[in-house]
């Protein structure tokens, strides 16, 4: 099974690396973007015989714990069959 973790900052929490994305985006002479919001996105390659549930479980302790900064980060978690 794959999981698939996305993780964004909160709403509200300033983003400089956003900002300089969309800045020179906008210098480039692409105008029509307003803002920009950097993130990541993690692929994990779990062994076989793990349910759903039991792998949804895991891969959020992997999150809470490491992937995300819970405290200005959000994240989703996408699980994907082999």
């Amino acid at each position: 099974m794959k999981a698939i973790v996305c993780v964004d900052l909160k709403t509200g929490v300033l983003d400089p690396q956003g900002k300089a994305v969309s800045e020179t985006l906008t210098r480039l002479g692409f105008n029509e973007v307003q803002d920009a919001r950097i993130g990541k996105r993690i692929e994990l390659e779990l062994e076989d015989g793990l349910d759903t549930a039991q792998a949804e479980a895991r891969v959020k302790e992997m999150c809470e714990s490491l992937l995300a900064n819970t405290v200005i980060e959000k994240y989703q978690i996408e699980l994907i069959p082999n």
